[in-house]
């Protein structure tokens, strides 16, 4: 084992990612042939460890389970280990030498943990053909793939009572909001995420994205211009906040709103599905988010797509079952046992065909969307600016064009500034 690897930290990683994340980003790890029996610290070499969100503990177990009933010849005990999907790179990136065998992840930490080597290529094709395309291109980068597509469903979309509202009233944002208003009502969504914020930017022509060095920003939410001008889009969004049928507020607000009554739809993702089932129950409805005036023109609202799936430690020993383990934990029948214990949209092409799955507003919802989703590949200096922005317009104040320049300096302020 390298001893700069043993010695990786916080601080070299982010090195590894400002040095890694280009076209070059694949061969940032030394030794790729070479066993790194040093790096697990399970206190038993006979221990596969595998790491999931809290919420998937049953799961978990169960796949772990049936895997180890179906291949017995696996020589590894299976041990679970609770690593949120969300955090995944600052937990095992930060503490490198402990990084459990297989581990599940949000798409937009790949890169990262490209560049710290974690993570090495994938070339089960008969695993990665079942998937469908947009799912394993999100697992993809300059042309290799390094995880197993898991799911398929992290984006957002609107959730709407249908006691209140007919289709057509869910198709424009002015439609939604007005006939919520006008029954003393509120529609929501968290204007002060910037990925939520995307949503009014994303199909007007503007641009955010990452620039070659996969950290730093390319934004130009203050353009003077493109055909729609930044301040459009932020006079439109004012607009809105100022509405009122409209709530600035996440999914504690949608919650709470649905269950007193005084929110009708809002703007979530599939995880609030069974939340509002419970209290909106046959009168639930989902569909993709509508279109929004701007600059006197109905513009679709966009989204974020996101995918989980899960990675190999390209450093263990165990990776070639550790490979086999994510093979099995991402195929169909697994897939359809995630959506049926956990609501999670498949990325396997087979499992989203099922009667369940089509069966299930929220993920038609977000299949419907997904038309209109972009892959979350943004550097973190684009977050408190975004939040800023849109706690202005939640205000019913536009941005004066100075302020928007302000706002989009500092999404665009590469790391060394």
């Amino acid at each position: 084992m390298k001893g700069w690897i043993k010695a990786l930290s916080v601080p070299l990683i982010t090195a590894l990612v400002l040095t890694g994340c280009g076209s070059g980003a694949s061969t940032k790890k030394a030794d790729r042939g070479e066993k790194k029996t040093s790096l697990q610290k399970s206190g038993n070499d006979t221990v596969l460890r595998v790491s999931g969100a809290e919420e998937d503990t049953e799961l978990l177990k169960q796949v772990m389970e049936n895997f180890k009933k179906d291949n017995p010849d696996c020589p590894y005990t299976l041990e679970q280990v609770t690593i949120s999907e969300s955090n995944a790179r600052d937990t095992i990136l930060g503490d490198i030498n402990n990084a459990p065998d297989v581990f599940t992840f949000a798409d937009d930490q790949l890169r990262s943990m490209i560049a710290s080597g974690i993570l090495g290529e994938v070339t089960d094709e008969s695993a990665l053909s079942e998937n469908v395309k947009a799912a394993v291109e999100a697992a993809t980068v300059s042309g290799k793939t390094y995880a197993y597509p898991l799911t398929a469903d992290n984006g957002y979309f609107l959730y709407y009572n249908k006691a209140f509202f007919t289709e057509e009233d869910v198709a424009t944002l002015d439609r939604l909001l007005a006939k919520a208003a006008s029954k003393n009502k509120k529609v929501t969504m968290d204007m002060s995420s910037g990925w939520y914020l995307y949503a009014f930017y994303g199909n007007t022509g503007l641009k955010l994205q990452l620039a070659e060095d996969g950290i730093t920003n390319v934004c130009d939410w203050n353009s003077r211009k493109n055909k729609i001008t930044g301040m459009d889009v932020a006079r439109a969004m004012a607009a809105v906040g100022r509405n009122a049928g409209f709530k600035s507020g996440g999914d504690d607000v949608l919650t709470a709103g649905a269950k007193d009554g005084s929110v009708v739809a809002g703007v979530s993702g599939v995880w609030q599905a069974n939340v509002l089932k419970e209290i909106w129950g046959d009168k639930l409805g989902a569909v993709k988010l509508p279109t929004y005036t701007v600059a006197g023109k109905q513009v679709q609202m966009a989204s974020f797509a996101g995918y989980k799936m899960v990675g190999v430690n390209h450093f263990s020993e165990k990776e070639e079952w550790g490979k086999k383990l994510a093979a099995y934990m991402t195929n169909q029948s697994n897939q359809e046992l995630r959506f049926k214990l956990r609501g999670q949209g498949p990325s396997n092409t087979k499992a989203s065909q099922s009667a369940e799955v089509k069966a299930s507003p929220a993920i038609q919802a977000v299949l419907a969307q997904s038309e209109y989703a972009s892959l979350q590949r943004v550097g973190g200096n684009f977050w408190g600016p975004a939040t800023e922005l849109g706690n202005l317009c939640a205000s019913g104040s536009a941005p004066t064009q100075k302020t928007l320049d302000k706002l989009v300096k500092q999404i665009t302020a590469s790391v060394a500034d």
